[in-house]
């Protein structure tokens, strides 16, 4: 009877670390996927900088794809850290450049000196007019696993409409 009991219990440990196992990777699956391989990036970007203009907001680009899983993190580490998604709503529209197999959008990168030199994500920044002006490797704004959020606001704080508006360094 023990014998039989210590089998049935351990059986209930196995079938529920399965069915964490399984929980967890359906998680990931159906978690936020912010790069459509399928999208016109073209037009998308072009909207995407008309909305810029008439905002007087910059455009934030995070060139990667769903395959990465350093993309996936600074998305969601954006979106889940308050003064960062209040920094970006504020100040850019963000749009999410895919780079994957399906779509690696070689002309629009082409555009912009071939940003994927620094890996995935990278970030640039264009005015609000669409001209590239700063190019971000993501690597420097890293902590251990994650990302550092001081250094994502200085940088994104740096690259404002604000912070390069010229008539803030007169004298």
């Amino acid at each position: 009877m023990l014998k039989n009991l210590m089998k049935r219990n351990l059986l209930m440990i196995i079938a529920s670390f399965m069915l964490f196992g399984t929980i967890v990777s359906y998680a990931q699956d159906t978690q936020i996927k912010p790069y459509n391989p399928q999208s016109n990036a073209k037009d998308d970007l072009a909207k995407t900088i008309a909305k810029a203009d008439s905002a007087g907001k910059n455009v934030l680009l995070q060139i990667g794809g769903n395959w990465c899983k350093w993309c996936l993190r600074f998305t969601k580490f954006c979106a889940e850290t308050h003064e960062i998604d209040t920094l970006i709503s504020n100040n850019f529209v963000l749009y999410h450049l895919n780079y994957s197999k399906e779509n690696k959008n070689l002309d629009i990168l082409k555009t912009l000196d071939f940003p994927q030199r620094f890996g995935f994500p990278v970030l640039v920044v264009l005015n609000r007019k669409g001209v590239r002006i700063h190019t971000q490797d993501s690597s420097f704004l890293e902590l251990n696993d994650g990302y550092d959020k001081d250094k994502i606001i200085e940088f994104l704080s740096n690259w404002t409409p604000k912070a390069i508006d010229p008539k803030n360094y007169e004298k």
